[in-house]
């Protein structure tokens, strides 16, 4: 298959297991079981999980996925947003949506979604990235919430989802850089209520991992686990519930702490909404054209 084949096989899985999720109820499902039923259906699919399952509640914006033993489950008045990443021969599709049983979240889920929706219908080969923010700040400000300022959208490249260039949900002064044609491109923008700061930061839980250098640090068994890490995962983010069938957890656990201080592996914190307010999240993976884009995840 060429790139776009890749990319579009990718998008139609990622599609496809965003549904069923989105249809499933998961009160009183944990976390844990939301991740692996969803990696599960992407390889059944013939996929690859691209990143793990992120599956952030509440004020969590991003970066939570469930531990190996994780029994946090979901209850009746919570705000469930699944991000889910799917390659195909390293060609990424990314796609997310926000999920609640609670009317009254109604509101907060379609806005990110709305939002969405109206920054697609901008995204052209060359359309100005600070001009997609602004379409969406202003659909979310218009409807009475506020975006996530400093969470954005990201150019994809193979086995590599955050590929440099960020496509941000608020309006933003000065240069920017235009759209390219056979780029991918995720936009996603994150909401939350009037009252919240609309910003997140770093909380304490980390997760997902990814390599950042192979780089050997002279520890015979923490060479050995970079190199399988690298075998299996390459440059993408995993989880360490993704390599206890290889390694006992404790040990590997350990090993990636080790690697984490030596630099050669990235640790990804939770993303926590600044005044603990609920946050919605809605995201496709696109390729733009001149006249009209490609909305992989559609």
């Amino acid at each position: 298959m060429d790139f776009f084949e890749c990319y579009r096989l990718a998008g139609k899985i990622a599609s496809d297991v965003r549904e069923r999720a989105k249809g499933r109820y998961y009160v009183g499902t944990t976390l844990l079981e939301i991740c692996e039923t969803i990696e599960a259906e992407i390889r059944e699919k013939g996929g690859v999980p691209a990143f793990p399952v992120n599956v952030s509640l509440n004020d969590i914006a991003a970066h939570y996925t469930a531990a190996p033993s994780d029994g946090l489950a979901v209850k009746e008045g919570d705000v469930l947003k699944i991000d889910i990443g799917v390659h195909v021969d390293g060609y990424i599709a990314d796609t997310a949506v926000t999920i609640s049983y609670d009317r009254k979240y109604e509101s907060l889920i379609r806005v990110a979604e709305i939002a969405l929706n109206e920054a697609v219908k901008v995204v052209r080969a060359d359309a100005k990235a600070n001009d997609i923010g602004n379409v969406i700040e202003n659909t979310i400000v218009k409807q009475g919430f506020k975006p996530i300022q400093n969470l954005s959208g990201h150019s994809l490249d193979r086995y590599t989802i955050h590929a440099g260039k960020s496509i941000p949900n608020i309006k933003t002064i000065g240069p920017s850089f235009s759209l390219s044609s056979n780029q991918a491109y995720a936009v996603e923008p994150f909401v939350t209520t009037k009252d919240g700061e609309g910003v997140v930061y770093e909380g304490r839980v980390c997760n997902i991992f990814s390599i950042t250098s192979r780089k050997p640090i002279k520890n015979q068994k923490a060479d050995s686990f970079l190199e399988y890490l690298w075998t299996k995962f390459r440059t993408l983010p995993f989880a360490l519930r993704w390599i206890t069938e290889s390694y006992d957890e404790r040990e590997a656990s350990e090993l990636i702490e080790l690697l984490v201080k030596k630099r050669n592996l990235h640790a990804y914190p939770i993303l926590v909404e600044a005044h603990g307010r609920l946050v919605s999240q809605a995201e496709h993976t696109l390729i733009p054209a001149v006249d009209s884009n490609y909305v992989l995840t559609l």
